[in-house]
């Protein structure tokens, strides 16, 4: 049987593909707190220089290229360690786990998910990773709804 845990289903190619598009990088209250401490600032600092508002959620801006205001070209997020559950998440999205649909265009989308990737190995992986890693969501009101699964 062939190993198919999260990591040997995807892995980031810093291609950022996933960075870009306005307003679908969602932060939560606690990625506030994370990201504000990773870059040593305050929540309201942060909110303030690289966030927007938008459907009652915070989000982070996006710069001129249509990606992330955080993405770096070569190298990829440049708050890593401090970046949103949204990022932290991905490709495990809720629509992916879902909808084989979802994942095929996924695929086509993003070179980091294996080819191979069957959906129903892809979905088991998908929430054993968001699960063990504290990435589910449950409050569609302030945090991603792509991590809110039933």
């Amino acid at each position: 049987m062939p190993d198919t845990d999260a990591e040997s289903l995807f892995h980031c190619r810093k291609c950022g593909h996933c960075c870009e598009g306005r307003g679908g990088i969602v932060v939560s209250p606690s990625d506030l707190e994370r990201l504000a401490a990773f870059l040593e600032l305050a929540p309201e600092t942060v909110a303030e220089r690289y966030g927007e508002t938008s459907h009652g959620k915070l989000k982070i801006r996006n710069g001129e290229d249509g990606r992330c205001i955080f993405f770096r070209e070569g190298a990829g997020c440049a708050v890593h360690a401090g970046k949103p559950s949204i990022c932290r998440a991905w490709p495990f999205f809720r629509g992916n786990i879902e909808d084989p649909v979802s994942l095929a265009l996924a695929k086509e989308f993003c070179p980091g998910i294996a080819p191979g990737a069957t959906h129903a190995d892809f979905a088991r992986a998908g929430r054993a990773y968001l699960k063990e890693h504290g990435l589910m969501a449950s409050d569609p009101r302030h945090e991603a709804n792509a991590l809110v699964l039933p």
